[in-house]
């Protein structure tokens, strides 16, 4: 049998505060300190802890080159190659069916990612987080105000010159642009007794993720022209859609076709199973539970990084995409005066089985939303120019 170690492998010393109660008796504090190495790896879901004798093993055995097992046991123990074996660090080359970390490791070779920004992909996704409860545990602990505890926040304006330094330059004119970039505000109190008409849901997919030509720049190789950029005209980012309640469409899970400007099915929902989706992609914020379409933001990453590969900026790229695609559909709610948000605050790994998504090939990376806005205000709104809230902020 041939091994080697994974391709992308980030190994964090990282030391763990626990209480001890034999500690306590004994008369100290029973805090104790435990430090731990801990294997970040991009093709497995779960951080694994390692041994010491584990770390200088992977440290000495390639991820390029196999080598013969045998070969191995003689620097390094069978116990040890079989611990990193079954924890997927070491993957075999003759992988069977059961080795899934073999078949990952694989995949993720061939994806050309960016080994830093695997990682912080892969573990920075979420599942099952009630961002509600967190607040709750957050506002628990302690009886201080939420800027006590942090402390001052840094100046809201950078400055770099004094004031009669700076150079005044004229004022915008005033366009339709100009009173639509003041009315986008972000939505948290949409209106449930109405649904999105079916022009006002084609409308804003098409002008944010829809496209208006396809060109071949090549044999086989076709870039799109949307209303967003993206790098290198690649447009990686697909749009997912749940839909809760627009006309003509049943609830469900979509997926937006960017060229047909159509819908393809993929699961449809009952109202209340479209409801407990809603609630779990966004980790429970229920406000953007509410909104009457949601649309994953979740970036084919083969394609980007078939050009891009191993490249220092192209995760980067991906996550610029996201902010375009983001803006263009928060100016297409506002346009027909519907409400729309973003949040990154979200449970990838719920929306991943959701949809039947492999997070190193392709990964969620924010959610958007929009419907009709309320027209009272339940929840708190940050629009200081006044343009849906007369008054103000809050």
């Amino acid at each position: 049998m041939r091994i080697r170690r994974c391709v992308t492998l980030v190994i964090e010393p990282r030391e763990r505060i626990e209480f001890d109660l034999g500690v306590l008796l004994a008369g100290e504090t029973g805090v104790v300190s435990r430090l731990e190495w801990v294997a970040l790896a991009p093709h497995l879901d779960d951080e694994q802890v390692l041994a010491d004798v584990e770390v200088a093993a992977l440290g000495a055995i390639s991820p390029t080159q196999w080598a013969d097992r045998e070969a191995l046991a003689q620097r390094h123990s069978d116990a040890v190659l079989d611990g990193l074996l079954a924890k997927g660090l070491l993957v075999g080359e003759e992988a069977t069916a059961s080795d899934d970390a073999a078949a990952r490791d694989a995949a993720l070779r061939g994806a050309h990612w960016r080994g830093l920004s695997a990682v912080a992909h892969r573990f920075g996704r979420w599942r099952g987080i009630d961002s509600n409860e967190v607040e709750r545990r957050f506002a628990e602990e302690s009886d201080q105000s939420f800027a006590e505890r942090l402390g001052p926040p840094p100046p809201h304006v950078l400055e770099r010159a004094p004031a009669e330094q700076r150079l005044g330059l004229p004022a915008a004119a005033d366009s339709p642009l100009e009173a639509l970039l003041a009315s986008r505000v972000t939505c948290r109190n949409f209106d449930r007794t109405r649904a999105v008409t079916l022009a006002e849901f084609g409308t804003c997919l098409y002008r944010a993720f829809g496209a208006r030509a396809v060109s071949e720049i090549a044999p086989d190789i076709r870039i799109l022209k949307k209303g967003s950029p993206s790098a290198g005209g690649l447009h990686v980012t697909e749009a997912y859609v749940l839909v809760q309640q627009v006309e003509g469409i049943a609830p469900g899970l979509y997926h937006y076709h960017p060229v047909d400007h159509a819908l393809e099915p993929i699961e449809a929902l009952a109202p209340d199973a479209a409801a407990y989706c809603a609630r779990r992609f966004v980790a429970a914020q229920a406000y953007y539970a509410e909104a009457h379409v949601q649309v994953i933001l979740a970036s084919r990453f083969r394609r980007n990084f078939w050009k891009y590969r191993n490249h220092a900026k192209a995760y980067r790229a991906v996550i610029l995409d996201a902010g375009h695609l983001s803006q263009t559909l928060y100016l297409a709610a506002t346009e027909l005066r519907l409400g729309a948000f973003i949040t990154a605050a979200i449970n990838e790994v719920d929306i991943e089985q959701a949809f039947g998504l492999e997070p190193m090939e392709e990964g969620p990376l924010a959610v958007c939303g929009f419907g009709p806005r309320a027209a009272q205000r339940t929840t708190i709104e940050l629009d200081p120019l006044g343009a849906m809230w007369p008054g103000g902020t809050g």
